[in-house]
């Protein structure tokens, strides 16, 4: 790609990623519940929130679960804008387990909400080295925080691994769409 350069074609706002890399938790637990509410956004969140809380307070959960709970109490609040209270839930996660790849993923888009687009590129990119189950959104997260820091080339080539790797995502080709390619 050395011989081509990537020219914005609009400008855009800057644009939101939402959370969406719950952990699963299995049984019917308060925190299955907290992972079932984190992974539909229709569900009540504040009655979720509760769910969350109680899982890790009062119920005995596996060093997985706890983990699990975290992220997944962390996306709840994101969603309700509550973006320092999930960065340290995404913390404590990642405190307990540094492999867990959603845990990044959610930070990342955390990040993005507090403009600190440098960090979302490497939570972004952590997410993808470990494997994260939704990579289609950290790439299209990575490419979201590259072009706040104006590496358009880098945004242009998530984008496009964005919207190959989730054919039916609209937001993918609609940012593709921005961009025009031309040849040095």
């Amino acid at each position: 790609m050395a011989n081509r350069r990537v020219l914005l074609a609009t400008l855009v706002a800057a644009l939101s990623v939402p959370a969406s890399a719950g952990v699963v938790v299995l049984g019917t637990s308060n925190a299955r519940l907290c992972f079932e509410a984190a992974d539909s956004p229709l569900l009540p969140q504040a009655q979720a929130l509760r769910q969350c809380d109680d899982a890790l307070l009062r119920d005995q959960l596996s060093a997985y679960e706890i983990v699990a709970t975290h992220v997944n109490r962390g996306i709840l609040r994101l969603r309700r804008n509550l973006v320092d209270l999930a960065i340290a839930d995404f913390d404590r996660a990642i405190a307990a387990d540094p492999d867990q790849p959603e845990a990044y993923l959610n930070k990342g888009a955390a990040m993005i909400r507090r403009q600190d687009a440098a960090s979302a590129v490497q939570l972004f990119t952590v997410a993808l080295e470990r494997h994260t189950s939704r990579p289609a959104v950290a790439h299209y997260g990575r490419a979201v925080a590259n072009e706040q820091l104006g590496n358009l080339s880098a945004a242009y080539r998530d984008f496009r691994r964005a919207s190959e790797m989730a054919p039916d995502w609209r937001e993918p080709r609609l940012e593709l769409a921005r961009f025009r390619v031309e040849s040095n």
